[in-house]
């Protein structure tokens, strides 16, 4: 089965497990919100540093508002594989669909790395 019609680029397999470990880390000793409706108002209010989204997510709508509200809000944002993981590197028993990093705590360095590793993935653009 292809790509969720949402996922707007392809996230390398390298960058894969930055992306959960500053979950991860972000979730106990930062702040850290978790799914859809809490990744949302995060981008809305300005407060994200990272948003991070699962590819497989069914309905695929629960989250396709995502990418283009970041686009919109100019909200960093990075895809992982499966809601599972997600939901692990969150702290929590259940799969997450989103999340939104909005204080990396002693995650910093690994959530500015990301970032700019999307951008670039992006082509340097993160505005439109």
């Amino acid at each position: 089965m292809g790509k969720a019609y949402y996922v707007k680029f392809e996230t390398p397999e390298d960058l894969v497990n930055p992306i959960l470990e500053a979950v991860r880390v972000s979730s106990t000793s930062g702040k850290v919100k978790k799914g859809t409706n809490e990744a949302t108002k995060a981008i809305e209010r300005g407060t994200s540093k990272l948003i991070v989204i699962a590819e497989d997510v069914e309905p695929p709508e629960v989250v396709a508002h995502l990418p283009i509200l970041c686009e919109e809000q100019g909200a960093a944002y990075a895809f992982v594989p499966s809601k599972e993981e997600l939901g692990k590197s969150l702290g929590i028993d259940i799969t997450s669909a989103a999340a939104a990093i909005l204080d990396a705590g002693d995650a910093q360095h690994i959530v500015d790395q990301v970032v700019s590793s999307i951008a670039k993935i992006k082509g340097g653009k993160t505005e439109e």
